[in-house]
């Protein structure tokens, strides 16, 4: 079993040039690893109440970790390379759902829309396997929401097994692949948090390099203005894209709904563009208020519709 080193030392490397980059890809194509095996299923921690309805017996983890608040939205800016739209069909919109697992009615929802929303699923979470089941019966995509220590850390956790600034390369990679086997047929990874370690040269080379040999693609949830995700894909031809908007980090409806209006925007400005909501009841309800003008204006498609490799 790895055991990851929770500690909050950080590691300072220099931003990688040629010779580093080609030192460290040849340092993870030396590495052989032996994940352990799938840990069991987790017991129902769902029970019902007097009136049938179902209500959670655990506390739901944090699922992000914000990087500003409710005066400075509109900070959130397109951050792909792409051409302006070319009007001959309706732009690309891509919507992921992470922090998948800990909720299957909540999952139920936004299945019923009967719209390709991409989901990404918590490596160790008490219902992935009955998640995934609901998931792919319906076709969608499911990806791998992998945590990755934030700035905050140790005072916010980014949960189990999360991928450390503190860890050794051996035990990073140790730990990346043990993460990627909890969620069987994935087609993307994206982080969860990860605020200090995708500022971090080195770390999410090595990161992106094993994402790369998995024939995966990577989305930065860009939760740090200093991320170097898109220079280190750009470096690997990993296909990759970066999110535009968080839909929901203000879970007001007011807030939802102009940020779902602003995603057609980037769209409409772009070609297309990538969203990123959670798990929560009013996330659902705006998004389905919503759906009859957003289905005028874009098309929405699974998240691998909208990744390019970068050059």
């Amino acid at each position: 079993m790895i055991t990851p080193e929770h500690n909050n030392k950080k590691i300072n490397s220099p931003y990688s040039s040629a010779a580093i980059a080609a030192g460290l890809l040849f340092t993870v194509l030396l590495f052989t690893v032996h994940c352990p095996g799938k840990s069991s299923t987790a017991p129902d921690l769902f029970h019902k109440d007097p009136n049938g309805e179902y209500n959670q017996a655990y506390e739901i983890p944090v699922y992000e970790v914000y990087p500003y608040g409710e005066d400075d939205i509109i900070k959130d800016i397109p951050v792909s390379e792409r051409k302006p739209a070319s009007g001959f069909s309706l732009p690309k919109a891509a919507i992921i759902i992470d922090d998948i697992g800990y909720d299957p009615l909540i999952v139920k929802l936004f299945l019923e829309l009967d719209i390709d929303i991409t989901f990404s699923i918590f490596p160790f979470c008490p219902f992935r396997e009955s998640i995934i089941k609901e998931i792919q019966t319906k076709g969608m995509e499911i990806m791998l929401h992998l945590p990755m220590e934030p700035v905050e850390y140790p005072d916010v956790d980014p949960g189990k097994f999360a991928l450390l600034a503190s860890m050794s390369p051996k035990q990073l990679i140790e730990t990346l692949e043990y993460n990627l086997e909890q969620i069987k047929n994935i087609k993307g990874v994206n982080n969860h948090m990860g605020s200090r370690i995708t500022a971090m040269p080195t770390q999410m080379y090595l990161i992106l390099s094993r994402v790369k040999q998995k024939n995966l693609f990577f989305i930065d949830s860009v939760t740090s203005s200093d991320s170097v995700c898109k220079s280190s894909a750009r470096i690997l031809q990993l296909p990759f894209a970066a999110r535009d908007i968080f839909l929901d980090h203000i879970q007001k409806p007011e807030i939802i709904r102009r940020q779902i209006r602003r995603l057609t925007q980037i769209a409409e400005a772009y070609g297309e563009a990538l969203g990123i909501g959670h798990p929560h009841k009013i996330t659902y309800e705006i998004l389905k208020q919503e759906l009859p003008l957003l289905k005028k204006k874009v098309q929405i498609v699974p998240a691998s519709r909208i990744i390019h490799t970068i050059g």
